[in-house]
């Protein structure tokens, strides 16, 4: 196995793990008593209308949380895809490959910024992964 397969195929399993994680402990998480009970409550009670329909900011969340989910699962399938595309071309995912990596280490920002260290080490970890597939793409050489 090549090196840019194994490394996107780390990758998506990575990334995999992330979308498991997010989803047990993100959307469908406990919420402790206390104030961060308290907060989701006052999510729920205060209804408005958006477009037409009623919502609350709880439904926000969720719906957001588990449209994370819904992304991290599908790059994950992508990368895998895209591993088993490398064993013949690797070189020419490069540009796939560093939209990847870049997207990794935005969202690595986003979560250091608003949540904690877990999907920060994560993202880092998978960008880290997709960055040396990238550099051990090489051209194909003539037979």
């Amino acid at each position: 196995m090549s090196k840019p397969v194994l490394f996107l195929r780390i990758a998506s399993v990575l990334t995999f793990i992330h979308a498991v994680l997010h989803t047990i402990g993100g959307v469908f998480g406990k919420i402790p008593p206390g104030p961060a009970a308290l907060a989701v409550e006052a999510m729920k009670v205060n209804r408005f209308m958006v477009m037409g329909n009623t919502r609350n900011f709880w439904m926000f969340y969720r719906g957001l949380g588990l449209g994370v989910t819904i992304s991290l699962t599908a790059e994950s399938i992508l990368m895998w895809q895209l591993s088993s595309l490398a064993r013949t071309d690797a070189h020419r995912l490069r540009p796939l490959m560093a939209t990847f990596m870049v997207a990794y280490l935005v969202f690595s920002v986003n979560s250091y910024t608003y949540f904690f260290a877990g999907p920060v080490i994560a993202e880092i970890l998978i960008a880290a992964c997709i960055g040396v597939a990238m550099i051990t793409a090489k051209p194909q050489t003539a037979a």
